[in-house]
C-alpha cells in the first residue's frame, strides 16, 4: 500500500498556527485531508462545509476531516490509517509548546507513513522578543531550524525579518502565510532523518471554568492586568447582556471579540513554570472579581 503523507504544523503559541489550519479545511483543493488537532476550541468551520460533527470528528463537504488527537498520537494515527477511504494525506497541529519535529519522527516509527515535512509559522511581531528570551528562544529557534518551510504571520515578511529567519534556516522555504498554497503544505520527498529535536522548558498552565460574567470593559481591563508571565491566553467569556466574547491574548497583544454568548466561561493559559505558577494565576482572577464586586457596590451607594 502507498505510504499516508504526514505534514505538522508547528509554531510557538499564538503564531497563527489555528488560522491556518482553518484555511486548510475551507479550501476547494480537493484532497481528502484529515487534520489532528488538540481540540477544536479555536477552529471556526463555514457551517455550509459542514457534513457531520461529533465530540471529536468533524466532517466537511470538501472531503477533509477534523479529529481532535487525544492523549496518544500512535492510536489516533492508527485510527486514521484504519479509516475507509483512505485520506489523501495527514497534517498534525502542534501545540505551541510541543516539539514538532518529536511529532515528525512518528513517520519513522509507522512504516505507512510517508514524512512530508515541517511547516513551522512563525509570528513576526513577537519575533525579537522570542528570540531574545532566555528561557523560550532555544525552543523558539529549534522549531523554525526543523522546519521545510517557514510562514511568517502578523507582520510584513520585511528582509530583516526574512535574513534572521534564514540565518536559524538557511534551507526552508520562507514566505507569509497567506502566500502558502497547498503545494508548499504537501511536501514529499523530505528526508525524515534530517528532523531535529528541540529544546524545551518547562511550562506551567492554568484553567477556568464556570458561570462568570464580565463586560467588555471590565474583561479588557482585567486582561491588561494579568500577571507578565501568562504569555497566552485564550477561551470564550460570558457576558452579562447576552453577548459572550472571543479571547486571544499573544505576548502583549490583547483581543476580544464578540460572539454568541457561550454556555459558560472557559479560559485556558499558559506561561514559562520559571515565571508563572497556577496559583499567581488564581490570585488575579479572584482579585479582578473582588475589584469588580467594589466597583459594582460603590455605584450602588
Amino acid at each position: 500500500m502507498t505510504p499516508l503523507p504526514l505534514t505538522v504544523i508547528g509554531g510557538y503559541l499564538g503564531a497563527g498556527k489555528t488560522t491556518l489550519i482553518n484555511q486548510i479545511l475551507s479550501a476547494n483543493h480537493g484532497l481528502r485531508i484529515m487534520v489532528l488537532v488538540n481540540d477544536f476550541g479555536s477552529i471556526n468551520i463555514d457551517a455550509s462545509l459542514l457534513i457531520s460533527a461529533s465530540q471529536d470528528t468533524l466532517e466537511l463537504s470538501n472531503g477533509c476531516v477534523c479529529c481532535t488527537m487525544g492523549a496518544d498520537l500512535f492510536l489516533a494515527i492508527g485510527d486514521v490509517l484504519d479509516r475507509k477511504p483512505r485520506p489523501d494525506h495527514i497534517i498534525i497541529e502542534a501545540s505551541g509548546i510541543a516539539d514538532p519535529a518529536r511529532i515528525a519522527n512518528v513517520a519513522q516509527a509507522e512504516p505507512e507513513l510517508l514524512y512530508s515535512g515541517i511547516v513551522t509559522v512563525v509570528d513576526g511581531l513577537q519575533f525579537d522578543a522570542l528570540s531574545r528570551d532566555p528561557l523560550v528562544a532555544a525552543q523558539f529557534k529549534d522549531q523554525i531550524a526543523c522546519a521545510q518551510v517557514i510562514a511568517v504571520s502578523k507582520a510584513p515578511l520585511k528582509e530583516d525579518l526574512r535574513q534572521n529567519l534564514s540565518e536559524l534556516n538557511q534551507d526552508a522555504t520562507i514566505l507569509p502565510v497567506d502566500q502558502l498554497g497547498i503545494e508548499q503544505l504537501l511536501m514529499t520527498g523530505q528526508d525524515p532523518t534530517q528532523i531535529l529535536q528541540s529544546s524545551h522548558p518547562a511550562y506551567a498552565k492554568w484553567s477556568y471554568s464556570g458561570d462568570r460574567s464580565l463586560g467588555q470593559t471590565e474583561l479588557t481591563a482585567l486582561l491588561n492586568s494579568r500577571p507578565e508571565p501568562l504569555y497566552r491566553l485564550k477561551g470564550h467569556m460570558r457576558g452579562p447582556d447576552g453577548t459572550g466574547f472571543l479571547v486571544q491574548v499573544v505576548g502583549s497583544s490583547v483581543e476580544v471579540h464578540e460572539i454568541a454568548q457561550p454556555p459558560q466561561t472557559e479560559l485556558i493559559g499558559i506561561g514559562l513554570a520559571a515565571r508563572l505558577t497556577p496559583e499567581t494565576c488564581d490570585e488575579w482572577w479572584a482579585q479582578g472579581a473582588r475589584d469588580l464586586a467594589a466597583h459594582q457596590t460603590a455605584l450602588q451607594s
